[in-house]
């Protein structure tokens, strides 16, 4: 006899966003000034996740998108103000660093 339960139940998952919610992200998307780039890069990953959620029976696609643009246009005005403070990147680590490869040394 083992001391380990024979079912594991699973872990929990974020909550299904609301059904109103992806055409609420649009609305808000319309509404923000990068809505000519935003609102047709949304819709084409929209569909694309739409499509394949047909093809597996999986709704994991459309959720994702959904709160990938969530994310971006709720952290739109801390990029916008990074962006106009002159962008200072002072102690920031750059991307080659993480990608394995070496910076030129200083001095």
């Amino acid at each position: 006899m083992s001391a380990q339960p024979e079912h594991v139940p699973a872990p929990p998952r974020a909550p299904a966003p609301a059904p109103g919610a992806p055409a609420e992200l649009l609305a808000a998307l319309r509404a923000d000034r990068r809505a000519e780039r935003w609102v047709p890069a949304f819709e084409a990953e929209w569909a694309r996740a739409l499509d394949e959620s047909r093809r597996t029976f999986s709704l994991a696609g459309p959720y994702e998108v959904l709160g990938a643009w969530q994310a971006r246009l709720a952290s739109a005005p801390q990029v916008d103000a990074f962006l106009t403070a002159g962008r200072d990147e002072t102690g920031f680590a750059g991307p080659e660093e993480f990608r394995g490869g070496r910076r030129a040394p200083s001095g």
